[in-house]
């Protein structure tokens, strides 16, 4: 373990790959870094295959690169190879330290967290972990082990000693004002500027239950003037337009995927859509009321994620074997006609987000490497 050089810059590697779940996160802290440490170095360690590999440069930060060692989650042919795999991982998220000079390793979760928790443990780099879902994963259960400085997004998540900070957001979400940009917005997708406007999007692989129930109650939903943008999926947008009525009498724009999500946020009145943990946290934070779709595989977590803000009247959830044409028929479409329910939903879902998030895990961050006693003598140079 090598004492910071007095002189230099502070540096962070962030450890987070694989998901929106975990990049985003990862790049939310990332800026608020930036913005708060004028000369800060801040990298980011992932792997070639996930989102990372596309979103991290593009938004101007370097990428280091692990190998992926999924954790089996039972006895397989995978589990007897694991240990070599592992020990190259460990020994790329090592390599990545040493060449950034981190003062401090933050995971998110996932795959690449694994390695990098035990990397900066072998380097005695401070760790922080950062736990996005109400229930923690198997990298994020290990990594709290290594580590006073544990932060999570939800009040129940079980890791012990755990502050409550939220989810990172990314500026273009915690600063949007959906009312100021909502004629905008409308105008970029090619929307009317004064109709009701339903957002739905399953993600960024579309989610096929929720476009076959929503086209359903296309009819339904044109009749009393709603109008759709409807992220579809890649897989999915051109069946979606194709199962669509001819000549309906409202707008339906039927997208792929959309890059610029805050716009459709302001775009909209309301959505549809998974209730991931980025997803639900941003549209609590813009004050979107939404109609939670859980994925009804794995552990509940979706349904979790949600919950907060449901109870707290900002949103509805519903099953996904329960979402059909008819329910949003008899739900969707009266709650899209009454302009002073979504007023108040909305209001409830800005009321449920916790306030700056990005700000009170870079404060634990900080804290971490002012507690270590080999960097404590250095934080005065930032």
């Amino acid at each position: 373990m090598t004492a910071p050089e007095p002189g230099r810059p502070l540096s962070f590697l962030l450890a987070g790959g694989g998901t929106a779940g975990h990049v985003e996160p990862a790049l939310a802290l990332a800026d608020r870094l930036r913005e708060r440490l004028p000369g800060v170095a801040v990298a980011l360690l992932g792997t070639s295959e996930g989102l990372e590999a596309r979103l991290v440069p593009a938004r101007g930060y370097p990428l280091h690169l692990v190998p992926r060692v999924p954790l089996p989650r039972r006895p397989d042919r995978a589990l007897v190879s694991l240990p070599v795999r592992l020990r190259a991982a460990v020994a790329a998220a090592g390599r990545a330290i040493a060449e950034t000079e981190a003062d401090a390793v933050v995971g998110f979760g996932g795959y690449v967290s694994v390695p990098a928790y035990w990397a900066a443990r072998r380097a005695g780099v401070p760790i922080v972990v950062h736990e996005a879902n109400p229930l923690p994963g198997i990298a994020n259960r290990l990594g709290a082990r290594l580590t006073p400085w544990v932060a999570v997004s939800h009040p129940d998540t079980p890791l012990r000693g755990a502050r409550l900070t939220g989810l990172p957001l990314r500026p273009a979400v915690t600063s949007l004002d959906r009312a100021a940009r909502r004629a905008e917005a409308r105008a970029t997708f090619g929307l009317d500027p004064d109709r009701p406007t339903l957002l739905v999007t399953g993600g960024s692989q579309g989610a096929r239950r929720i476009n076959e129930a929503v086209v359903a109650a296309a009819p339904a939903l044109a009749a009393v003037g709603v109008q759709v943008l409807h992220a579809a999926g890649p897989k999915n947008a051109d069946a979606v337009a194709a199962a669509l009525p001819a000549d309906l009498p409202t707008p339906w724009r039927v997208l792929s995927y959309v890059d610029d999500m805050p716009a459709a946020y302001a775009a909209a009145d309301l959505a549809i859509c998974r209730s991931g943990a980025v997803t639900c946290a941003e549209l609590a934070t813009v004050g979107l009321p939404a109609v939670y779709v859980p994925l009804p595989i794995g552990n509940g977590e979706q349904a979790r994620n949600a919950a907060p803000v449901v109870a707290a009247g900002g949103g509805l959830l519903v099953p996904d074997a329960e979402l059909t044409g008819p329910w949003i028929e008899a739900t969707v479409v009266p709650l899209l006609g009454d302009a002073e329910r979504l007023t108040r939903m909305a209001a409830a879902a800005r009321a449920a987000s916790p306030t700056d998030a990005a700000g009170a895990l870079a404060d634990l961050v900080l804290e971490a490497v002012r507690r270590d006693p080999v960097r404590r003598l250095a934080m005065g140079r930032q």
